[in-house]
């Protein structure tokens, strides 16, 4: 498996858009679906100038903090194969529900190690900001979520519930 993290860019237009064609056709197609990491549908790709621009939060904002979003790019396939978004900072909300890393994998490449790998490269973008722990979040009945964030040193603190849902949430010592 040969992937990496890269920025949005132009240079990665047509990967993105068909990603996120075959990710909201399935979302659409299956309520119960998560939509992590939400930094990459909050924005219409259609306007991708606009898509790009509105990508990330700069500076914080009321409820928001400063974030940074990679796309997940297998070399060798020449496919985007998902997302993660960094929170440079944790707010309340973060701190109970979010976390400091949303991650997802589109529907077609789920189950094959990506998002094992992908945490992995999003781990070394924490240390690069300056943190030490990282808490990420799942569902309690997303198993696959769970394994990825376990097999990258997740130690589960707790459980939450968040709006009828139960919430794992675990900490990566960098």
């Amino acid at each position: 498996m040969e992937i990496k993290l890269v920025k949005g860019s132009y240079e990665y237009k047509n990967q993105i858009i068909n990603m996120l064609k075959e990710w909201i056709d399935y979302n659409e197609n299956h309520p119960e679906a998560n939509t992590s990491p939400n930094a990459i549908f909050r924005n219409n790709y259609e306007d991708f100038a606009y898509y790009l621009e509105h990508l990330e939060y700069k500076e914080p904002r009321e409820g928001l903090v400063p974030d940074s979003t990679f796309f997940c790019f297998d070399e060798k396939r020449n496919l985007m194969v998902g997302a993660v978004n960094i929170r440079h900072d944790l707010n309340d909300y973060l701190l109970k529900y979010g976390g400091h890393i949303g991650d997802g994998i589109r529907p077609s490449e789920r189950r094959k190690g990506y998002a094992t790998e992908m945490i992995r490269l999003a781990l070394e973008e924490c240390r690069k900001l300056g943190l030490t722990r990282v808490l990420m979040t799942c569902d309690k009945n997303n198993i696959g979520s769970a394994k990825s964030i376990i097999k990258n040193g997740g130690i589960l603190e707790n459980e939450v519930l968040e709006e009828g849902s139960i919430k794992q949430r675990y900490w990566i010592a960098l």
